[in-house]
């Protein structure tokens, strides 16, 4: 990988286009300053222009390159495949496909970007299927969770190669070495759960990975900071997902109806002020933007549909904190040691 980060934008993706991803670029730029940076753009130039000739600094690093052909946001993703030759997407994923970016960043519809995403950069050798995963805030860090909807139904092994998969995330995102390695289960002792999620912990507490296996956790162990990497299938990783952010959406709407009651507590809220603002930072939603589409032979990052430009900045600095690190090339490298494992090997045969 040369030194400059390359990073390729689907500027016609999500509800809003190039009017939160150009910003949103912006902010991205603005918080990587000193880092040599490139920003391939893909969409109707007509509408990205206006906006690159508002910021000169992202014009000056920024490529754009022309089509007026988008995929729409309620498009199926079979037909969105079959009709995605030339699309903003599309062309952005062949981008990192062809070599010419180290990452692709879209708003567009998830299961067009997933089903083009497999299509054009395919998965990494030994990889059996890609995951969705991102970051949740915790009490003193943050944990990584995958996989969040791609697969529904898996096997033990798939579930071991998302340890694998969650702990190279990790190490390339945050300054943890050795992430400890959960899985999502309805109890912790050892005779709980379905018989994917004891035959994937019975193969993880047996080899060596990048992380380290701490066994079976439950659904609060994801916000408490007992964990680092949480695995699970798609869907009740998906569930815990929608959950949590209903809990966010909930809680955001009770300190807005309740702080704004009555003359006293908005008093109490402006003595709260800083307290309160320290807190928004800490889980507003906006900072923890973008799933990754883990196992691939390239790096993808999924931005939420209905971003503002702050959060797709922060799905921006997640492609770029994944390109700096090498991340496809360390799991590849991952992947192969735990596959030659006489350990796995036999555990796969039983």
């Amino acid at each position: 990988m040369s030194s400059t980060i390359r990073i390729a934008i689907d500027a016609m993706g999500g509800d809003y286009g190039p009017e939160s991803a150009l910003p949103g670029a912006k902010l991205a730029l603005k918080a990587h300053q000193g880092l040599d940076i490139c920003f391939l753009i893909f969409g109707d130039e007509k509408k990205i222009n206006p906006y690159l000739e508002k910021y000169p600094d992202l014009k000056k690093i920024s490529i754009v390159y022309h089509t007026d052909k988008m995929v729409l946001n309620g498009e199926k993703p079979s037909a969105a495949l079959r009709a995605s030759k030339g699309t903003s997407m599309r062309l952005a994923i062949e981008a990192v496909a062809q070599g010419k970016a180290d990452a692709v960043v879209s708003s567009g519809n998830t299961g067009a970007l997933m089903a083009m995403a497999k299509i054009v950069l395919k998965t990494v050798p030994g990889i059996h299927r890609p995951a969705i995963a991102s970051i949740f805030p915790a009490k003193d860090s943050d944990t990584y969770m995958l996989d969040l909807g791609a697969n529904v139904l898996v096997d033990a092994e798939n579930l071991v190669q998302f340890a694998v998969m969650g702990s190279a995330f990790a190490i390339a995102h945050s300054k943890v070495t050795r992430p400890r390695v959960g899985l999502l289960n309805v109890g912790t002792e050892d005779s709980k759960g379905p018989d994917h999620v004891r035959g994937a912990a019975a193969i993880l507490s047996r080899v060596s990975f990048p992380g380290e296996y701490i066994g079976f956790v439950e659904g609060n162990d994801i916000t408490n900071g007992s964990v680092d990497v949480v695995v699970s299938d798609g869907y009740a990783g998906n569930i815990a997902l929608k959950a949590a952010e209903g809990v966010g959406k909930l809680t955001s709407h009770y300190f807005k109806k309740y702080f704004a009651k009555d003359i006293f507590s908005i008093f109490g809220a402006l003595f709260c002020f800083f307290a309160i603002k320290r807190l928004k930072n800490k889980v507003d939603p906006r900072l923890y933007n973008g799933g990754v589409f883990l196992g691939l032979n390239g790096i993808c990052v999924k931005s939420h549909g209905g971003c503002d430009p702050l959060a797709f900045s922060t799905a921006m600095k997640l492609a770029i904190s994944m390109a700096q690190n090498d991340y496809v090339k360390n799991i590849g490298k991952d992947i192969n040691a735990l596959m030659s494992q006489e350990t796995f090997l036999s555990e796969e045969t039983l």
